[in-house]
């Protein structure tokens, strides 16, 4: 969050002596300065939401005092972006606040990449209005693109990728965006549990020796997990990752710790099938919490439209996961030598 403060406040203020109230602020319709003021609007917005635990959008009205001149609105950036990176610290990682794109929340790290994104973006736009060039730190473009961006295949570079997904830009052999949203992580919860959507930046350091982000009970998290993260973040490079089809971490809602994780293998296939596999820590195993969480996440994918039929291919010889299949309704439908193939299919199929 500093960081993107710091480089919007440097460029723009090496022009605060030029008029931002009659230049257009690049494609969009704002003027300059009314760019600048969105910007402060968000971070107060969002510091306010992620502060407040809010479950519904704050009627949060904001404005500056008549005669404010440029260099006292980039002094709101920055008191705006402190409040906001406050918040961000003192809030716990379970914690999420309210925002409508996609799923109607957001945690701390959802906020920070969407002010990131924010600070980044309407600094380029004012640029381009006045004339300068802007060149982030790769970094915080792409913080914002592994965070909130799950669909956007990475492209030569963060900055070009993150201009081109948010229609400012173009990339060779891609198709120009019109229209676009961001994507904060999906989460379902259970009585327990909270399954967390994992984005393609967890799962990048779990595939490899991180926590993700997540602590994690004694134990965890198991290879199984980082194997599967592993094929999340290869789908996201790849620009074939749908993050609600993706991976989701098991969170203890007690405790706010992790001690497994489910998801899907694809998205649905055209007959209407979708997989399931998860991984549970050791320590967690014998307490319904595998059970708990694939009743949840089979209930959200039958939900959907695209679904019709829910399997689960389990190994012979793994009782434990037999069991956690039938308690949640599935039904044994096939078997080889190797693995017993199990379907939950929606109502009348």
């Amino acid at each position: 969050m500093e960081r993107a403060v710091d480089e919007c406040v440097g460029l723009l203020g090496t022009v605060t002596d030029r008029d931002w109230e009659n230049v257009r602020a690049g494609r969009l319709e704002w003027n300059c300065r009314e760019t600048a003021v969105h910007v402060c609007v968000a971070l107060l917005r969002y510091a306010g939401h992620l502060a407040a635990r809010a479950e519904g959008r704050i009627p949060l009205a904001f404005g500056l005092e008549e005669g404010t001149g440029n260099d006292s609105v980039l002094q709101v950036i920055e008191t705006t972006g402190a409040l906001l990176t406050a918040a961000i610290r003192t809030t716990p990682r379970e914690v999420r606040g309210f925002h409508p794109f996609p799923f109607r929340s957001a945690n701390r790290e959802g906020y920070a990449a969407m002010a990131v994104a924010e600070l980044l973006l309407h600094t380029h736009d004012i640029a381009g209005g006045l004339g300068v060039a802007f060149e982030p730190d790769p970094e915080l473009c792409d913080f914002v693109l592994t965070r909130i961006f799950p669909h956007a295949q990475p492209g030569p570079s963060p900055w070009a990728t993150l201009l081109w997904a948010t229609g400012r830009g173009d990339l060779p052999g891609r198709d120009p965006i019109t229209a676009w949203q961001w994507s904060n992580n999906h989460v379902i919860p259970t009585d327990r549990l909270t399954l967390e959507g994992v984005t393609p930046a967890a799962a990048k350091d779990l595939a490899t020796v991180g926590d993700g982000g997540f602590e994690w009970i004694e134990g965890g998290p198991m290879e199984g997990t980082r194997v599967g993260c592993g094929l999340v973040f290869k789908q996201y490079e790849d620009g074939v990752h749908r993050p609600e089809w993706g991976t989701y971490a098991l969170v203890r809602r007690e405790d706010g710790r992790a001690l497994g994780a489910m998801g899907f293998h694809s998205v649905p296939d055209e007959s209407g099938r979708v997989e399931v596999g998860y991984d549970l820590v050791e320590a967690a195993r014998g307490h319904g919490y595998a059970t708990e969480a694939l009743i949840a996440l089979s209930a959200w994918a039958l939900g959907r439209e695209e679904v019709r039929i829910v399997v689960a291919n389990v190994e012979r010889d793994n009782t434990p996961s037999h069991n956690v299949l039938a308690r949640a309704g599935f039904k044994a439908v096939a078997e080889d030598d190797e693995q017993v193939t199990y379907e939950l299919r929606e109502p009348g199929v």
